[in-house]
C-alpha cells in the first residue's frame, strides 16, 4: 500500500470523527464554494462516506454523500464558478449535488457586521432549507484554523466578549466543522496531492497596489486601497502575518485554543443566561405591542455577567446583533436608569423602560418608519 499524504491523512481523520455515530444511509452534504477548503472537505466526505465505522475488527459501512453550492452572486461569472464546483463534486461521486442562489436582504444588516454578515446569513438559510428539503442529517463547513483564529481576532478588536471569543462552533445543529483543527496550507496540499484544481475567491486577495513594505504595518498611503476590502481579508492578509511576525509562530493555534478553551464556558453561562431571560419573561402589555418584556427587578438580582448576556440573548431573539457598547446601554436601563430615554440598538431596533418592564422592539419592516408603542421615544418616560 503506498503511502498517503500527511495533510490526506489528517483530513480523513478529521472527517471519519465528524462521521463516526451515523446511521446507515443517512445523507451527509458538503457546503462546497469550489475553494481549496470545502473542495477538500468534499473530496476527503466522497472517500470516508462508504467506510463508517471501519476497523480491524469491522468492514464499516456508507453514508449518502452530496453537497451544496450557494451562489451569492456578488461577483461577475458567479455562476460559472458555482457550475465547475459543482461539476467538481459530482466527479467525485457526491449525489445530490445542488446549485442554490441566493441574494442577501436589500436593507441594512439589523446587527454590526454589514454586508457580509447579509450574506452568511442568506448562505446559512440556504443550507438549512436545501438540508430540510433532502432529508440530509448533517451539513458539513470547510472551516479551517486559520478561519477561527480570524473569527477570534476579530471579536477581540470589536470588545464582543466570551461568546464571540469562543469563535466558530464544531458543531451547532446541523453544521458540522470538520477541519477546524487543520491549517488553511493543509487543505491546499489535500487539494494538491488528489489533483483538484481549487478557486481563489478574489475577494481573499489584496490588490497589488496596496503599498506595503515586507513585514511592516499598512502604511497611511494604503488606506484607501484597503477601503472596499473585507475586514477579514485584512485581518488574513495583514494582521495575523505582523502578529506571526511579532509575536513569533503559533500565533494561529494560540488564538484557536482560545476558542476551545472559552466554547464550553461560553456554553454554559449561555445556558444560565437563557433560563434568566426565560424567568424575566413578562407580558409586554397593549401599550408595547410586538416587543418583548423582560422584567426588570429579576434582571437586576443577577450577577452582571449572567445579566448582560439574558440582554444580548433577548437582542438576538428580536433579530438584532449586538456588540458591548450596545449592551452597555441596554444594561444601564436596568440597574442605572434615571429617566432615560430609549436605547437605540442597530436597524433601527428600540429598548426602553417602562412599568418595570425592559421593553425591546425589533427593527420595523422595510418601508415603514416610527416606533409605535415606545413611551420614551416620545419624550415620556414612565416607570
Amino acid at each position: 500500500m503506498g503511502r498517503v499524504d500527511p495533510a490526506v491523512a489528517a483530513a480523513r481523520s478529521a472527517a471519519r470523527a465528524a462521521l463516526a455515530g451515523l446511521p446507515e444511509g443517512a445523507l451527509v452534504l458538503v457546503a462546497c464554494s469550489g475553494g481549496a477548503d470545502s473542495l477538500a472537505l468534499a473530496a476527503t466526505l466522497a472517500v470516508e462516506a462508504g467506510r463508517v465505522g471501519k476497523s480491524v475488527r469491522s468492514p464499516g459501512y456508507a453514508v449518502r454523500a452530496g453537497a451544496v453550492v450557494v451562489d451569492h452572486g456578488l461577483q461577475p461569472g458567479s455562476e460559472r464558478v458555482a457550475a465547475r464546483a459543482a461539476d467538481q463534486c459530482r466527479e467525485l461521486g457526491l449525489d445530490p449535488v445542488e446549485v442554490r442562489r441566493v441574494h442577501p436582504a436589500g436593507r441594512p444588516a439589523s446587527g454590526s457586521d454589514g454586508p457580509e454578515g447579509e450574506a452568511r446569513r442568506a448562505r446559512y438559510a440556504a443550507l438549512e432549507e436545501v438540508a430540510v428539503a433532502t432529508g440530509a442529517t448533517l451539513v458539513l463547513l470547510g472551516h479551517t484554523l486559520d478561519d477561527q483564529a480570524e473569527q477570534v481576532l476579530l471579536g477581540l478588536a470589536r470588545g464582543s466578549g466570551a461568546r464571540s471569543l469562543a469563535g466558530m462552533p464544531r458543531e451547532r445543529g446541523v453544521f458540522r466543522r470538520p477541519f477546524l483543527g487543520l491549517r488553511r496550507t493543509q487543505t491546499e496540499a489535500v487539494c494538491a496531492a488528489l489533483g483538484l484544481d481549487w478557486w481563489t475567491d478574489p475577494t481573499n486577495l489584496l490588490p497589488d497596489d496596496v503599498p506595503l513594505a515586507p513585514g511592516a504595518p499598512v502604511v497611511p498611503a494604503a488606506s484607501a486601497a484597503l477601503a472596499g476590502i473585507p475586514l477579514r481579508t485584512r485581518v488574513r492578509r495583514l494582521a495575523l502575518p505582523v502578529l506571526e511576525e511579532v509575536l513569533g509562530p503559533g500565533v494561529a493555534e494560540a488564538l484557536a485554543r482560545t476558542a476551545d478553551g472559552l466554547s464550553a464556558d461560553a456554553d454554559a453561562l449561555d445556558a444560565l443566561a437563557h433560563d434568566l431571560m426565560q424567568r424575566a419573561r413578562v407580558p409586554a402589555g397593549e401599550d408595547a405591542a410586538g416587543a418583548q418584556a423582560l422584567d426588570v427587578a429579576t434582571l437586576a438580582d443577577a450577577p452582571a455577567a449572567l445579566r448582560r448576556r439574558a440582554l444580548r440573548l433577548a437582542a438576538a431573539e428580536a433579530g438584532v446583533t449586538t456588540s458591548s457598547r450596545h449592551v452597555d446601554a441596554l444594561d444601564a436601563l436596568v440597574v442605572s436608569w434615571r429617566g432615560q430615554g430609549p436605547a437605540h440598538l442597530p436597524g433601527d431596533a428600540r429598548a426602553w423602560r417602562a412599568y418595570g418592564r425592559l421593553l425591546l422592539r425589533p427593527a420595523p419592516p422595510p418601508g415603514t418608519t416610527g416606533s409605535v408603542g415606545e413611551p420614551g421615544h416620545q419624550g415620556t418616560t414612565q416607570e
